[in-house]
């Protein structure tokens, strides 16, 4: 892995971390998807909007082509909607895949290194007057020894608020979106780490379980992508096979971002050995073609894993009924050889007795 994706990693480790320690102070709207930023929260009173240029106009996000050491500029635009001047802070910072599987942005006291560190804003803080817009211009420039691939962040605005609880400070967020791929070689790749498989079994011994797969799926390339995924169960020799369909596909990840998977398998039957396989098949975000029209060259992703599947309920099940009927093959031979030695000593008895009435018998006269 390369450092730019440690980095990223670490990075996105922060700032959930971050995000949950001050959940109970922030209130974060989302970054825009379509056109004019809306809040989901009625006290915003902005919007937000890419500027119309040689970039494109109507835009839903920033969606940008850099080489290396190339740069573009660009611009946001603010519309205030309030009757009264409009105070807002404009920052730009690092995007990350949050545990939901949506993309945000680290909150503006946690460093950016990448887009968030390459944008430069005409003005970090803007007055836009009261039912009017403004246009923030920015630069975003690209390192000369940035790694090839894509990146993501945002240009957000922020309106710092008191909030209802005492010392609590709101701070309400809208932006838009940075897709940046960076021009060099592209290396998309999935991997699947740490697949375990774990079954539990059911009192009724001719009954079935249920059986759970995990793993983790790893973007170890420098494209973002996004997966299908089929996970398979089956016995030994491939027996007993099962298919889960119901298997959400994985959202995108960023370079270097991993994904926590959890699949729930019923109506497994315990069949010693369990074998799992989990597949994963990339896929590519339409915009993410490159210059020439091509896609990149994506690589279906296979794990396994096996665990022990004892049907424990049926082997005590067969355990005593072989108790049952080792026991009733030794009662009746036992009852055969007692009697076999009461009809053996009967007959002694009566041969004995027999002679003994013979020997008593008078001699005849000769």
């Amino acid at each position: 892995m390369n450092a730019r994706a440690a980095r990223l990693r670490h990075r996105t480790a922060v700032a959930r971390l971050t995000a949950l320690a001050m959940a109970a102070a922030f209130t974060v709207a989302g970054l825009a998807a379509a056109g004019p930023a809306v809040a989901a929260d009625g006290d915003v009173t902005w919007g937000v909007r890419t500027s119309s240029n040689a970039e494109g106009a109507d835009r839903q996000n920033y969606n940008y082509s850099v080489d290396p050491g190339g740069q573009v500029t660009d611009g946001l635009i603010i519309s205030n909607h309030d009757q009264a001047p409009l105070e807002l802070d404009v920052y730009a910072a690092d995007g990350f895949t949050t545990t939901s599987g949506q993309l945000d942005v680290l909150t503006r006291d946690t460093p950016s290194v990448a887009v968030g560190s390459w944008v430069t804003l005409g003005s970090g803080h803007v007055t836009v007057p009261a039912g009017e817009s403004l246009e923030v211009p920015f630069t975003l420039t690209v390192p000369a020894d940035a790694t090839p691939g894509d990146y993501a962040g945002g240009v957000l605005t922020s309106l710092s608020q008191a909030g209802s609880g005492q010392g609590i400070t709101v701070d309400r967020r809208l932006g838009i979106r940075i897709h940046l791929r960076v021009g060099g070689t592209l290396a998309p790749a999935l991997s699947i780490e740490n697949l375990q498989v774990d079954y539990a079994g059911t009192l009724n011994p001719f009954g079935t379980g249920e059986a759970a797969v995990s793993y983790t799926i790893r973007n170890t390339g420098n494209v973002r992508l996004s997966a299908a995924q089929a996970v398979s169960l089956a016995g030994p020799f491939g027996m007993l096979p099962i298919d889960v369909t119901s298997v959400e596909p994985a959202p995108e990840l960023l370079p270097g971002e991993s994904w926590q998977v959890a699949v729930p398998v019923t109506g497994v039957f315990p069949a010693f050995v369990l074998s799992a396989k989990a597949v994963l098949t990339p896929q590519l975000a339409p915009e993410l073609a490159d210059a020439s029209g091509g896609t990149p060259q994506l690589t279906a992703v296979e794990g396994s894993a096996s665990t022990a599947a004892i049907p424990w309920s049926l082997l005590v099940l067969l355990v005593l009924v072989a108790a049952i009927v080792v026991g009733a093959v030794l009662l009746v031979r036992r009852r055969r050889r007692r009697a076999k030695a009461l009809e053996d000593a009967r007959v002694k008895d009566a041969v004995a007795k027999a002679l003994e009435e013979r020997e008593g018998e008078p001699t005849p006269a000769a």
